[in-house]
C-alpha cells in the first residue's frame, strides 16, 4: 500500500485541487488563526473583545479577516438590533473541526521551534 504524502499529485502541487493549499488560503496570514483561537477560547466574542485580544491587529485587518472567515464558513456573525449595534462571532462546526489540527500544529511548534 502506497504511503500518502503532502504532494501525492506531483503534477498539481499547490494547484486548484490541492487540499493543503485550500486550507492555507483560508487560515493563512498573520491574523486568522489568532482570531480563531480567541473565538474558540470564548465561544462567543464581540468585535471589541477580539480587537483587544489580538494584539497589534488594526480595525481594517480585523474587519477584513472576519469577513473572510465568515465567507469561508469558519465564523458566524450575529447582529442584534440594539443601539449601539451589538455584533457577536462564534465558530462554525467546520471551524470547530479544524481546532484539533491547529492544536497539533501548536504542539509541534512548542516541541520543535
Amino acid at each position: 500500500m502506497k504511503k500518502e504524502t503532502l504532494c501525492d499529485n506531483a503534477d498539481n502541487i499547490a494547484g486548484e485541487g490541492c487540499g493543503l493549499k485550500k486550507v492555507l488560503d483560508i487560515v493563512g496570514g498573520k491574523w486568522k488563526i489568532m482570531i480563531l483561537c480567541v473565538i474558540d477560547k470564548n465561544e462567543v466574542v464581540r468585535y471589541g473583545e477580539l480587537r483587544r485580544a489580538v494584539k497589534g491587529i488594526t480595525n481594517t485587518m480585523l474587519a477584513n479577516s472576519l469577513k473572510e472567515l465568515e465567507a469561508d464558513g469558519l465564523a458566524e456573525r450575529k447582529q442584534y438590533d440594539e443601539m449601539p449595534v451589538r455584533v457577536e462571532y462564534n465558530l462554525t462546526d467546520k471551524a470547530k473541526s479544524l481546532i484539533p489540527i491547529l492544536l497539533e500544529l501548536k504542539k509541534w511548534g512548542e516541541d520543535n521551534l
